[in-house]
């Protein structure tokens, strides 16, 4: 099996104390003094997989908002995009100085505050109780919230908006209990849904001003969860293509039988059935490459079937590539695979839409939301092999003409329902309303 060249990396930025504000690089657009400000509050920033929210801070800060950056981890690992590096700079790490950095903070909040400190102690316990993550874990969230309750308070932050519904959302729900400002967080799903009771969706989203869900599909699953007088809360805001892919010129899909699949190598996304299904077509006679772009848990695994199937010439690996290097991929398959287990709603699939290709995928959450069966791709069940191959036959019979006629719907439907400003002119308008009862922040003891 032959990988595909990688474009270089850049190491890591030597580390440097970022408790201060840090001041974003020349090319980019300063945020304005003043006005509505929002912390976005994330595990792991910036990531590869992480994409849609570095574009989604992007779209607040064209519409005016200041964001501040605020993430558990990330400062020290090696980032293909340039991009992402730029975020990097921009971005507060809470872990970073060490837990002596954290005691501080804990001792400032204590005496600052007792009361909230005690009634968040308590939250933190109360939450922690048959939990995700042990009791232990929970009092360290509690150690971060005083740190994050600092800066948000510092910064003059109206607003906390944490992506995912497990710890981060922990943390903003802390940070308000500590007399921050109002909170809420974006369910993405499958993680949160496999374990909703231990990841408490229920109470964190019982003191939120809203939860997001990215897709209809999500929101139906917090209906399971959330109290019923919570329902009104939930508010459905995809995720966004960026105006890079609105403005790209159009080219047909091309005729090689190439796909790429695009995605983490792991379980959830499919990949080893991806590649049973491949071997399968090609021991039939029929010509095809399949490009896996990215890196996960599960390459060597994945190398080693291919090795067993004996189509080592068909399948590449490219590991992780830079947002530019992806669109390339993109453009260079007649349609983009992706036979996931469990999702939320893929950006990717999104992206691969917008690029004008159509895409083979399952009946899976959000999926069929976007993806029209027949139309703009080919959607089979979910861990059904035979399934796979038919739908790969499909997109590798498919003529040019029909190839451009789905490739052109499913740009139309993603331009019209995951353009990211518009998207998040829906999130502002969430927290607007959230704010109108007061528009500063709670800063009182």
């Amino acid at each position: 099996m032959t990988a595909l060249p990688q474009a270089p990396v850049r190491p890591a930025a030597e580390a440097v104390d970022r408790s201060a504000r840090p001041s974003p690089p020349p090319d980019t657009p300063a945020s304005p003094p003043s006005g509505l400000c929002v912390a976005y509050l994330v595990n792991l920033y910036p990531a590869v997989s992480h994409t849609f929210i570095r574009r989604e801070i992007l779209a607040l800060e064209r519409a005016g908002v200041r964001v501040e950056r605020i993430a558990l981890h990330g400062w020290d690992g090696d980032l293909a995009d340039e991009q992402d590096r730029r975020e990097r700079e921009r971005t507060r790490y809470v872990l970073r100085g060490g837990a002596w950095r954290l005691l501080l903070d804990v001792g400032a909040t204590l005496l600052r505050s007792p009361r909230r400190f005690a009634r968040a102690a308590a939250l933190a316990w109360r939450i922690g109780r048959d939990a995700f993550r042990p009791l232990p874990y929970h009092l360290v969230f509690l150690a971060e919230a005083c740190r994050i309750a600092r800066w948000v308070r510092d910064g003059g932050v109206q607003h906390v908006h944490a992506h995912f519904g497990s710890n981060p959302a922990e943390l903003a729900m802390l940070v308000h209990a500590l007399g921050g400002p109002g909170y809420s967080f974006t369910v993405h799903g499958p993680t949160e849904f496999d374990m909703p009771a231990r990841h408490k969706l229920r109470e964190k989203s019982r003191d939120a001003a809203f939860v997001v869900a990215i897709s209809s599909y999500g929101r139906s699953q917090l209906y399971r969860w959330l109290d019923h007088r919570d329902w009104p809360k939930v508010r459905v805001v995809h995720c966004g293509v960026e105006q890079a892919f609105h403005a790209s010129e159009r080219s047909d899909p091309p005729a090689a039988p190439r796909l790429v699949c695009v995605g983490r190598l792991c379980a959830a996304k499919g990949q080893l059935l991806l590649v049973e299904a491949v071997a399968r077509v090609v021991r039939d006679g029929i010509g095809l490459d399949l490009v896996l772009a990215g890196d996960g848990e599960m390459r060597s695994q994945i190398e080693a079937r291919v090795r067993e199937l004996g189509i080592e010439k068909h399948v590449h690996i490219t590991g992780w590539l830079s947002s530019d290097q992806v669109r390339r991929e993109i453009l260079a398959a007649r349609a983009l695979a992706l036979p996931s287990f469990a999702e939320g709603l893929p950006v990717v699939i999104m992206e691969a839409m917008a690029l004008g290709r159509p895409i083979l995928s399952t009946y899976v959450a959000g999926i069929p939301e976007l993806v029209e069966h027949d139309r703009s791709g080919w959607l089979f069940p979910a861990g059904d092999i035979d399934a796979a191959v038919a739908a790969i036959r499909c997109a590798l019979a498919a003529t040019p003409q029909t190839l451009a006629q789905m490739g052109a719907a499913a740009r139309s439907r993603v331009l019209a329902r995951h353009d990211v400003d518009t998207e998040v002119d829906k999130l502002l308008g969430h927290i607007r309303e959230a704010l109108e009862p007061s528009a500063a922040p709670l800063t009182g003891r």
